[in-house]
């Protein structure tokens, strides 16, 4: 069965082939994606590291959490997965709606929602 882990705090500067070598030292490797990002096409500072076995990862998390590469201490530890269907995990205090402005029945209650113009369209058209 195979493990990821999160690798983290990497230098941008970080390729590839430096976390093969470095991750590959304790064990084969299944997979090492580094993301980058959508509009600059630069690496998004952390890595995940797939091992064949749970074991390596282990072995990988103890070794390697702390450890110093490109001048920045390494956060290693195993990853886990999104929750389906999100782009991003709902974050703990807000609410899964965003609110703009003030809450309903306050000021202005009862006016029609839009810009001016489509206001003054939709009034036109009636």
């Amino acid at each position: 069965m195979a493990a990821k882990l999160f690798v983290g705090n990497l230098d941008l500067k970080t390729t590839r082939a430096e976390l093969e070598a470095l991750f590959g030292e304790l064990g084969a490797l299944r997979e090492v994606f580094l993301p980058l990002d959508r509009e600059s096409r630069q690496p998004r500072g952390f890595a995940f590291v797939e091992y064949e076995s749970e074991d390596v990862a282990r072995q990988a998390i103890e070794r390697f959490d702390g450890h110093e590469l490109g001048g920045r201490s390494l956060r290693v530890n195993p990853a886990t997965d999104r929750p389906a269907g999100s782009g991003r995990p709902p974050s703990a205090g807000r609410s899964a709606t965003p609110s703009y402005g003030p809450p309903r029945g306050g000021f202005g209650a009862g006016k029609p929602k839009g810009s001016r113009r489509n206001v003054r369209a939709k009034k036109r058209s009636l």
